[in-house]
């Protein structure tokens, strides 16, 4: 079955619910998707368990999105091992009311994913029955992954970064990191200036030299080679020779 038959068929199972389903990804990635309303979460992950054209028979995740004013997103994988296919399903809770179905009795493998997104975002399974911390110590207040949690760490100091609700207004923004082995500019190579700032260099937007062209060596022109100055045999092997040095009578010293 394709993604679309997938969808077509488990709306068909929810009928009359209101389900809409569509595909998320492409090519061989391609899932179905199905958006449920809240009340109808636990039949569709049991209709995707047990329909014969579905088989989902293993659960893989259940995690959450925040979409700020628009409430909380639920959303669910299921795998079938045996028709290797798999689809996703998707509730919308309000904000105020962020309470689903716990589908622990259908998967009993949901209990970690409910209990950390339970952790995470704040958000109730109703039935679930044991939705204790599971990653944060018992004494942390509030949900991390809530789009308008601050993080304590950006309170107690100026953060020089995009800001984000709740953060220090002080600002700039983040300081440039050079990758390792990248020089700072004005060691190498030439230092671009703002177009119309009279540099001189390459491009529109001209630049300096980081040093002055004096201290540079002058490079020979490509497929040529320097002169070598021949020595005499002599200088090779006599000290005298190689000084140069010469006694007043004209000979060597």
């Amino acid at each position: 079955m394709t993604p679309e038959d997938l969808g077509a068929r488990l709306v068909a199972l929810l009928a009359p619910a209101a389900a809409t389903p569509s595909v998320s990804g492409g090519q061989r990635f391609a899932r179905a998707t199905v958006d449920v309303p809240p009340d109808s979460w636990l039949t569709a992950v049991r209709a995707a368990r047990d329909d014969e054209a579905l088989a989902c028979d293993f659960f893989d995740w259940l995690s959450a999105v925040d979409e700020l004013t628009d409430g909380f997103d639920v959303v669910a994988h299921l795998w079938s091992t045996r028709l290797r296919h798999g689809v996703l399903l998707r509730t919308r809770l309000p904000r105020d009311a962020a309470t689903v179905a716990s589908v622990v009795d259908v998967y009993p493998g949901a209990a970690w994913h409910e209990r950390e997104t339970h952790e995470m975002f704040g958000i109730g399974f109703a039935g679930h029955g044991d939705l204790l911390p599971l990653l944060l110590p018992p004494e942390f207040e509030g949900h991390p992954l809530r789009k308008e949690f601050v993080l304590a760490s950006r309170v107690a100091k100026p953060w020089p970064g995009a800001k984000e609700p709740g953060e220090s207004e002080a600002g700039g923004g983040r300081r440039p990191i050079r990758p390792p082995g990248v020089p700072a500019p004005g060691e190498w190579g030439t230092t671009p200036t703002p177009a119309g700032a009279g540099g001189v260099g390459e491009g529109p937007r001209g630049g300096t030299p980081a040093r002055p062209a004096g201290e540079r060596p002058a490079r020979p022109a490509p497929g040529t080679r320097p002169t070598r100055t021949p020595r005499s045999a002599a200088g090779d092997t006599d000290p005298a020779a190689r000084d140069g040095r010469t006694d007043d009578d004209g000979g060597t010293t």
